[in-house]
């Protein structure tokens, strides 16, 4: 790690990090024409934003800026592929086994299954020996995440926490980053056994949306379970919610599967082909 990425790191932990994100959740809010253009085409200037695949490709046909950073893609952008499919666009920070029930978040730090998942013992033994992927989506990604298989959901938790920043620098020195950080954990019941879809918040995201429930962060600071009273099957592919500003996404199987051969770092894209369940 060099001197600035530490320190980059340091200085985050007095930041008021709630503060400061809610705060640029009204500035890409404001639906000013000056306003909300002005501040879309510097942030595709400096992050090198490709339009040329969003659904919408002007970028001043965006209400907001929230609109422009959630934008659809066309149809045929993301081709689905086959088994178990990347629930995002971004970098594939980390994947593999669960040992003992801990994730691997960068070399020389892990955290544990049962903390990122909300403090569920029973929960957490579910995933134990399981599999689990760690996507980054950077700013210049598309936001929305989708179904690496198809689920029914069965229950929903929000939990609080800090907003770190998630970029590889802040990764390799904050401890238990990604079960820090305010997150929702959605577990899903699938043909591969449980799988559970952890959309971790990060400074500056001003909120976390589902299909099924619209914007549920930024919530009070307590843990909240919501089931639903009836069943909510998403498909493959599908989009299950999005991030206003971006974030991580960690999947976690209970069952082991197979990843293909993809080296740490590497991007993906929304739809490829992520990984093989392996034979019961």
């Amino acid at each position: 790690m060099t001197v600035s990425q530490k320190a980059f790191s340091l200085l985050q932990y007095p930041l008021p990090h709630h503060a400061l994100s809610r705060l640029t959740g009204k500035v890409a809010a404001c639906d000013q024409p000056r306003v909300k253009n002005a501040v879309i085409k510097a942030f595709i200037k400096r992050f090198d934003v490709d339009m040329s695949q969003a659904l919408e490709p002007d970028p001043t046909a965006y209400a907001t800026f929230n609109d422009f950073f959630t934008r659809a893609l066309k149809p045929d952008a993301r081709p689905l592929g086959d088994g178990i499919l990347s629930p995002a666009d971004g970098t594939l920070s980390q994947f593999g086994r669960l040992c003992a029930g801990d994730i691997v978040q960068a070399k020389g730090h892990r955290y544990s299954v049962y903390t990122l998942l909300g403090g569920d013992d029973a929960l957490a033994q579910e995933f134990m020996a399981g599999s689990f992927a760690t996507v980054y989506l950077s700013p210049r990604d598309y936001h929305r995440v989708h179904m690496p298989v198809t689920g029914t959901l069965r229950e929903m938790i929000y939990v609080p926490g800090r907003l770190f920043s998630v970029n590889q620098a802040t990764a390799n020195y904050v401890p238990g980053l990604f079960a820090r950080n305010e997150r929702l954990v959605c577990i899903f019941d699938t043909e591969h056994g449980p799988m559970a879809m952890v959309l971790v918040g990060a400074m500056i995201v001003a909120a976390i949306e589902t299909v099924w429930a619209g914007q549920v962060t930024p919530l009070a600071g307590t843990p909240q379970r919501m089931v639903f009273g009836q069943p909510i099957v998403i498909e493959k592919g599908a989009e299950m919610g999005r991030f206003k500003l971006g974030s991580t996404v960690v999947t976690c199987f209970a069952k082991p599967i197979t990843f293909a051969e993809h080296e740490l770092g590497a991007k993906v894209a929304m739809g490829q082909s992520l990984a093989t369940p392996q034979a019961s």
